[in-house]
């Protein structure tokens, strides 16, 4: 019996490398994921997440016979009603009927609820804005399905086409853009030039 110190002693010994092999182990794994996230995907997945929530706004300036104008951000894809909605709505003197409440918005778009009588006395211009021209160039980020339609060589199948494209890729910035949409070609353009602004 003298051998059993001998190995209790060689026995714990074992125990404890294997414990401390096994704690290195554990150890370097953990060690190893605040590195990898530090760098990897986790940091990374909120700006993407904030990039995708941007694009998918619009800020528009809702004016006008409202109850409360001011600037509003809706979700990409909205409609000239939310816009009014969100606005509070339109004010009893509001004359709804003279816009187009199923239009869809576009960013930096300025939606102008007119008052009743408006379009009657000529003060509502194809601006949709009140006291402009009647004769002013129809404005491309806002125009609405008639008011394209109403344009030279534009029919209703192109006007769509127009409204389309803005949907897509958001307020006209040039009137060249025009060129982008299918069915309006460079004599096409050329004509628009003058009777269009973004």
């Amino acid at each position: 019996m003298p051998d059993l110190p001998f190995e209790l002693s060689r026995r714990s010994l074992l125990v404890a490398a294997g414990c401390l092999a096994l704690l290195l182990f554990v150890g370097s794994k953990l060690l190893a994921q605040p590195q990898t996230s530090a760098a990897g995907a986790p940091p990374a997945a909120p700006p993407a997440e904030t990039a995708a929530t941007a694009s998918a706004v619009v800020v528009v300036d809702v004016v006008g016979a409202i109850r409360r104008p001011g600037l509003y951000r809706l979700e990409q894809g909205a409609r000239i009603a939310d816009a009014v909605s969100r606005a509070g709505g339109a004010t009893p003197k509001a004359g709804l009927a003279l816009i187009n409440l199923a239009a869809p918005l576009a960013d930096g778009e300025q939606v102008v609820v007119p008052r009743r009588g408006a379009a009657a006395s000529g003060a509502l211009g194809s601006s949709g804005v009140p006291g402009a021209a009647a004769t002013g160039p129809v404005h491309l980020s806002t125009a609405t399905l008639e008011q394209l339609d109403s344009l030279p060589g534009i029919g209703p199948v192109t006007a769509q086409k127009i409204l389309d494209y803005r949907q897509k890729h958001g307020a006209f910035t040039s009137v060249d853009e025009l060129d982008a949409v299918p069915g309006i070609g460079p004599a096409r353009l050329d004509q628009l030039k003058d009777l269009v602004a973004p």
